[in-house]
């Protein structure tokens, strides 16, 4: 019986952050792209960021260049793309490194508790307002406030946040004393701000107030070469929590795990990783899809099959290439959203009579 591939997790701990990419991925990525890899895997600078695709890349550039300043910032991107850690990583990059970090959902606060919750209020404001209180912003003065979900928040209080943030300048609820504020402004959303703002659902003076430095960042399948470095990553963390000993990830595995589309992106891909770490007997990760509480789509093994599948695979390539604009290789590029390396897909294409529709 033939053994099957795996990924040796001991076999490259030592690594530089170039090295770690190309162990894990082998010929998925390349060889020019991993040499010009200037990111660790998790590097203590951008500490739980895992990755080394030219979108992360690109993300974590712009995060340099603003986060020495203090200018506004807005984080906007899928659910479950890492937006919180982006945030930390800004303040933590910041001159304001030493003081809070704070942080708000938008969306788990009740519209009649959310404006107590970020200016604070006097004794007596309102039943129950037995003490005062101080809000984020006073908690956050001299460091960070992120505002998470910042779509969510109820148009009557957009004004008054409006005025935080232009004038650094709070008044608690129930109070008539202005509060001066030194706080640095990090938002996130995953909804489509300039859409709400055209439905009159978002101010656009806030809008553009918290856009000042907008920052995007790519979906799970807009950088499918970081999947098997983030697989990695959550089947050690996790495995070391609960005491498990995974030592390896099979090839057909990590396969499946690079071909699906992961809606709800790195948070969905974790939960995965941990589930599957609970349910492996052996020193190898065993993944079940179907068992996940995952909304799955067609998952294509890369590998040469039957005839009878030829046309399944045909479709899912067409699928991709169309979605890609025809773009082939590079970040958002069909072979990304395959997970395949850019030659193997264009072999793929030819034996399918797909490259000549895009030329």
């Amino acid at each position: 019986m033939a053994t099957a591939a795996v990924i040796d997790f001991g076999s490259f701990s030592n690594f530089s952050g170039a090295e770690r990419v190309h162990a894990v991925l082998g010929s998925r990525t390349e060889p020019r792209e991993l040499m010009n890899s200037r990111y660790e895997l998790c590097s203590t600078e951008f500490e739980g960021i895992v990755g080394a695709s030219p979108a992360l890349r690109a993300v974590l550039h712009q995060l340099r260049v603003v986060a020495p300043t203090d200018a506004t910032v807005l984080i906007e991107g899928e659910t479950g793309t890492g937006k919180e850690l982006i945030a930390r990583a800004i303040h933590n990059q910041s001159n304001r490194r030493d003081r809070p970090f704070v942080k708000v959902n938008c969306a788990a606060i009740p519209t009649e508790l959310l404006e107590s919750e970020l200016f604070g209020h006097e004794r007596g404001s309102f039943t129950g307002a037995v003490a005062q209180r101080i809000g984020r912003f006073e908690a956050a003065n001299g460091g960070t406030l992120f505002l998470d979900e910042i779509g969510d928040m109820p148009v009557q209080l957009q004004a008054k946040l409006l005025r935080a943030v232009q004038e650094q300048e709070i008044e608690r609820v129930g109070g008539t004393r202005t509060i001066q504020v030194d706080v640095r402004i990090v938002a996130a959303t995953n909804q489509d701000l300039k859409k709400m703002v055209d439905e009159n659902r978002f101010r656009a003076d806030l809008y553009y107030r918290l856009a000042v430095f907008p920052l995007n960042l790519p979906s799970l399948r807009e950088r499918r070469e970081d999947i098997p470095l983030l697989a990695r990553h959550f089947v050690q963390k996790h495995s070391r929590r609960m005491g498990r000993n995974i030592e390896s990830i099979p090839m057909d595995v990590m396969e499946r795990l690079t071909s699906y589309d992961w809606p709800g992106n790195i948070r969905e891909l974790q939960n995965v990783i941990e589930r599957s770490v609970v349910l492996s007997n052996g020193p190898d990760l065993e993944v079940t899809l179907s068992e996940n509480p995952v909304r799955l789509g067609p998952i294509v093994l890369y590998r040469r099959q039957s005839n009878g599948t030829d046309s399944a695979e045909r479709a899912r390539i067409l699928q991709a290439v169309k979605e890609a604009n025809g773009k082939i290789s590079g970040p958002g590029g069909a072979a990304a959203r395959l997970g395949l390396k850019r030659t193997t897909l264009q072999s793929r294409m030819r034996k399918h009579n797909i490259a000549r529709l895009f030329q």
